[in-house]
């Protein structure tokens, strides 16, 4: 219901706007987006930056943001936030999809330093999400409010080393649970590790995706931990991004952690960290391990319950699949 009340308000954002402006702005936010951003530099400078970004990006970070967030429910069945603060949430993408997660009422602070932003995500939340502050600050400063749950989602790629550390401190310090997403880039995937790293310095404990709180089992500018979310393409969206097709694959690297050790029941033996080769007769699955290791496992018709499990196994699901 959020995802489609979400399309209605992006509906018609573009309108108005000169046609040269938006493609403009969808191009300069494509190079920052690759590229790097120094943190003095906001990315989105006025209205046309924070309509070309919403209309650009804010479907696909919801649906990378909404992945995470089902994973993290997954594993905290009867557990649902009552606060929620979102740092450098920008035009409210994370507070969609927290909202779309868990049914009950929730209410949510937006922290961003780019004003524009926070405008038009007031705008676009207007009577669909009534409980959402929107708050101008500079990133990683005092003041977070605490919160069941903080989320950090497409920003680290904005600032400094720093900058992120202490973004990622602030959200361990304010949050029972934090959820740090990122682009499925192998950049983005070392930002998270990064951000891993210091959740579990500061004593929380990672539920998803890892099935462990060991060091990251894959070797850095070898691989890179990533996932992707299919997300539904509106009209305007596809007219935006020059596309065709009526969805696209957005590919996110995450980590959901909790403050609390005993939130959760034990985790599952394993979590499928590619997408899954269905042959003839078998199904391989490439695994990240509850002892901390890579493993790959065949999937046979043999065992006919299991092969059967495994052909409806998806890229992220734990395995054995959690009943």
């Amino acid at each position: 219901m959020h995802d489609e009340r979400l399309r209605a308000a992006l509906d018609g954002l573009l309108d108005g706007l000169p046609p040269k402006q938006a493609a403009a702005a969808v191009e300069r936010l494509i190079a920052s987006y690759r590229g790097a951003t120094p943190t003095h530099t906001p990315v989105l400078r006025d209205r046309a930056d924070a309509a070309a970004y919403a209309a650009y990006r804010m479907p696909a970070t919801h649906g990378a943001v909404s992945a995470a967030l089902a994973a993290l429910a997954a594993r905290l069945p009867g557990w649902s936030p009552a606060t929620h603060t979102d740092l450098g949430g920008g035009t409210g993408a994370a507070t969609w999809a927290v909202a779309g997660t868990w049914p009950g009422e929730c209410a949510s602070t937006v922290v961003d330093w780019a004003g524009p932003a926070l405008a038009l995500g007031r705008e676009l939340a207007g009577g669909v999400l009534p409980d959402v502050t929107w708050h101008q600050a500079r990133l990683g400063g005092p003041g977070v409010p605490d919160a069941d749950l903080v989320t950090v989602s497409y920003v680290l790629g904005e600032l400094t080393e720093p900058d992120r550390d202490a973004v990622v401190d602030a959200a361990a310090r304010g949050g029972r649970a934090v959820v740090v997403v990122e682009p499925g880039t192998p950049d983005g995937y070392l930002r998270v590790r990064a951000a891993r790293d210091r959740l579990l310095a500061a004593g929380l404990r990672v539920l998803a995706p890892c099935p462990h709180g060991a060091t990251c089992p894959i070797t850095p500018g070898t691989d890179w931990c990533h996932f992707a979310a299919r997300v539904s393409r509106s009209s305007l969206h596809r007219r935006v991004k020059g596309g065709t097709l009526p969805y696209e694959d957005e590919k996110y690297s995450y980590v959901a952690a909790v403050r609390d050790p005993d939130a959760a029941p034990g985790g599952p033996a394993a979590r499928v960290v590619r997408r899954p080769q269905i042959r003839k007769g078998q199904v391989l699955l490439d695994l990240c391990t509850a002892s901390g290791e890579l493993a790959r496992t065949t999937v046979t018709k043999r065992d006919r319950d299991a092969y059967r499990a495994a052909r409806d196994t998806q890229w992220g699901d734990p395995w054995p699949p959690v009943p």
